[in-house]
């Protein structure tokens, strides 16, 4: 893939994700936050039904969350075209494409924290989907820590992948995890109908310019690594010749 079309969806990127960014703070009202059963106790917490600004972070939390699991995927298909065919170069697209889902992942954690804190009046609670999306940061931090304690290559790619592969199992687990626990706190806007559509628009919008900024720093991430690899390749042609 050319580094030129990497770049070019890299800035489009950009624009579309300022543009969402700046939408969303200035043309489109609060809306109201979770809601609840009049009042209830979140984490000790008493809580209420209320107009929001927290509800602006919806517009960031979602596609980064989204934009995440399209890397799991990633990683998901490189791991098992590795674990069938056995070619490192599937094994760097995978952990390249770990290292963007784990950028996501940590991006959605922490909007999802503070949309937690002003929504709920909490941090932190075991919600269902909080709880299977921790396990998924855990799973994506424990891969790179496996990676780095493996010297062989062959056996760090081929743990690697079951672990890629495993983790992925996390993803269709927390999309999920709201529509089989009715009981959850996040709400299902889409099932629900609970976007208007300017929320929608800001979303995809949001949506759109993630997914491309995921896509370019992939790209460019693998030519850098596959560069590297070609390099060691050739200063160790020189070291035994």
């Amino acid at each position: 893939m050319s580094l030129r079309v990497a770049v070019s969806a890299l800035i489009v990127g950009i624009i579309a994700t300022t543009l969402a960014f700046l939408a969303a703070f200035f043309f489109v009202a609060p809306v109201h936050g979770a809601q609840v059963n009049g009042f209830e106790y979140i984490g000790g917490q008493l809580v209420a039904n209320k107009l929001l600004m927290s509800q602006k972070i919806f517009y960031f939390h979602m596609p980064a969350a989204f934009a995440s699991f399209v890397a799991m995927l990633g990683v998901f298909v490189f791991s098992i075209r590795f674990l069938m065919k056995l070619q490192l170069t599937s094994d760097t697209a995978a952990a390249v494409a770990m290292e963007i889902a784990l950028i996501f992942v940590i991006l959605t954690m922490i909007t999802g924290d503070l949309w937690t804190r002003f929504e709920w009046g909490v941090w932190w609670t075991w919600d269902p989907r909080l709880t299977t999306y921790l396990v998924l940061m855990l799973l994506c931090i424990a891969y790179f820590v496996l990676r780095s304690s493996l010297v062989d290559s062959l056996k760090r790619a081929t743990y690697s992948a079951v672990i890629g592969t495993i983790a992925f199992i996390d993803v269709p687990i927390t999309m999920m995890v709201t529509r089989l626990i009715p009981t959850s706190l996040h709400p299902v806007v889409i099932r629900e109908g609970g976007m208007t559509p300017d929320m929608a628009a800001i979303t995809v919008l949001a949506l759109v310019g993630m997914l491309l900024i995921a896509f370019a720093l992939f790209v460019v991430r693998y030519q850098l690594e596959r560069n590297t690899q070609r390099l060691e390749a050739l200063k160790q042609e020189f070291e035994c010749d």
